[in-house]
């Protein structure tokens, strides 16, 4: 095994890029991405639950979404570069790396309206529940760019300041790690807004969701002026990702206006409602037709349900499973014995089946 690791062409082994994987290099980058995916995905699972929405419909959305928002992620980096038609898509390209966060952002967000209109579902009590936790994807995937050494800030020539993570080292000098910057930035505004989520169910929809591009258009806004300018996408002359920052800033305050405005006119009230229900999550959102609602401790309106069934309970599931299990078990040592009484009970079942005979050639009258 060690051999292994030491030869020209591992199978198995690693390096300061990735991980190898029969004989397949995989980044530190990638895993970091997926990463991020993963975590925000479940945490959005269970931000629907607790919102009163079926959580297996994130499932559906991550079919959809996921995919398109990494190939807008790469678009748009080709785009504001720019690069070559023919680099755009060409493996060796991609393994160079080349992704726009942003426009992943703004893809995977448009994906997500199609599909809850094409499922009839409100798009802004769903995007509630998974935008803001893109913010701790994007935190989680910040740190492929420290295995990558890049998207770092200007020079630090301080020595006192020339230490991780306040700084970070790139070959021979010492750069400002505003990959780490925004990374605990993002996460910050993603325990603020998940804990906001989490606790406050009143109206309107939709907050959440242009909180979250005020947030994060605000961090960028700062952060990309001061990165390293080999890392700014300026295409044409025009720092690109500066200007869409700023767009989200704009579009998320209009929209926290335009929603607050409305929710008075119909309920009274910026938030909540005078005039009836104040909760925007009264109403249960399936994942599919048939998909009934059970008391939940998460579910905020859990007690709005009847408890679940015995039958279809988790532990009800596992118990029957278990006891199957078993019976395969105890069911192989039973068939032996099994097979060495039947003859005896049969051969019981025939005497008393059979018509009693006189014994020892007695006639009855001798019997009497």
């Amino acid at each position: 095994m060690t051999s292994l690791f030491l030869a020209s062409n591992p199978l198995f082994g690693a390096n300061s890029r990735g991980i190898i994987l029969f004989g397949f290099e995989i980044y530190y980058y990638a895993l970091c991405i997926v990463a991020g995916i993963i975590v925000a995905t479940s945490l959005s699972a269970l931000l629907m639950k607790r919102r009163n929405m079926s959580s297996d419909f994130i499932f559906t959305l991550f079919v959809f979404c996921i995919p398109v928002a990494l190939l807008c992620t790469r678009l748009f980096y080709c785009i504001t570069q720019p690069l070559p038609f023919n680099e755009w898509f060409s493996w060796q390209s991609i393994r160079q790396g080349g992704l726009s966060i942003v426009g992943g952002a703004l893809g995977g967000v448009g994906t997500g309206f199609v599909v809850c209109k094409v499922k009839k579902i409100s798009f802004l009590r769903a995007a509630d529940c998974v935008v803001i936790t893109i913010l701790i994807a994007q935190a989680i995937g910040r740190w492929g760019n420290y295995f990558n050494q890049e998207v770092y800030g200007g020079l630090v020539t301080d020595p006192a300041l020339q230490w991780f993570p306040f700084a970070v080292h790139i070959g021979n000098e010492w750069h400002y790690a505003f990959f780490f910057y925004e990374s605990v930035i993002n996460t910050g505004g993603f325990a603020l807004l998940y804990t906001f989520a989490w606790k406050w169910a009143k109206k309107p929809n939709g907050l959440f969701v242009c909180s979250y591009f005020v947030w994060y258009g605000t961090v960028r806004s700062v952060m990309e002026p001061l990165r390293d300018p080999k890392y700014i996408l300026s295409g044409g002359g025009v720092p690109w990702s500066l200007v869409f920052s700023i767009l989200m800033i704009v579009g998320g305050a209009i929209g926290i206006g335009l929603l607050l405005f409305f929710n008075y006119r119909k309920e009274g009230a910026l938030i909540g409602s005078k005039n009836g229900d104040p909760c925007g999550i009264t109403e249960f959102i399936p994942a599919y037709k048939d998909e009934v609602p059970y008391f939940s401790k998460i579910n905020m309106l859990g007690a709005n349900y009847p408890p679940m069934p015995e039958e279809e309970t988790t532990r009800y599931k596992r118990q029957r499973f278990a006891a199957k299990v078993k019976g395969w078990f105890t069911r192989d040592k039973a068939e032996p014995e099994e097979q060495t009484e039947r003859p005896e009970r049969s051969e019981r079942s025939e005497q008393a089946e059979r018509p009693e005979q006189p014994g020892n050639g007695q006639t009855e009258d001798e019997k009497k």
